[in-house]
Formats: C-alpha cells, structure tokens, sequence
C-alpha cells in the first residue's frame, strides 16, 4: 500500500487513522544490499518507508516492493525480513 491510496476526496486537508501506536516511533536506515534478518515482534507494527528501495518478507510467503511512501502492517509473532536494493530509510511505528 502507498500513503496515498489513503487520501482520495478532494479536499484541501485529508486525515486518515491508518495505525494506533503503543510503544514508539523508531527511524531505521538499512545500507544498500544489506539485510535486516528475520526476526519476529510482539506486538503490531507498522514499517513507512521514506526513502530508497527495498523488500520486505515474511514466512506467510508475502513479498512486498517498498520505495518512498509505501508501508506494510506486520502482524505480530510472524517471522519476517528486509532487503534493501539501495540505501532505505523507514520509520517503525509500534
């Protein structure tokens, strides 16, 4: 999903809930070619990725393209993954 399927009227301000955080907000860069390794979290979390180029897996066999703008809800106790094809930034919502 890209942030801006979320806003389709044609108003000049659009809000929109799209995730309801417990935790924190956490700024994550991968470098070009590297991976963050499988792991699993606890609790929801939603990855945005701000910029670059990646991947992101899990076991339930989802493989998404990420670049500026897209996000994914991961769901908890599911081992998952990012590749990067070029440096990444993202922000982690918990």
């Amino acid at each position: 999903m890209n942030l801006k399927s979320l806003h389709t009227e044609n108003k000049a301000v659009q809000t929109n809930v799209l995730f309801e955080p417990t935790e924190k907000v956490i700024s994550m860069q991968i470098a070009k070619g590297e991976t963050l390794k499988e792991h699993i979290s606890k609790i929801p979390v939603l990855l945005v990725c701000v910029s670059g180029k990646a991947k992101f897996g899990d076991e339930q066999g989802k493989n998404i393209s990420l670049q500026s703008g897209d996000y994914v809800k991961i769901e908890p106790n599911v081992k998952h993954w990012v590749d990067a094809f070029e440096e990444s930034n993202f922000l982690l919502i918990k």
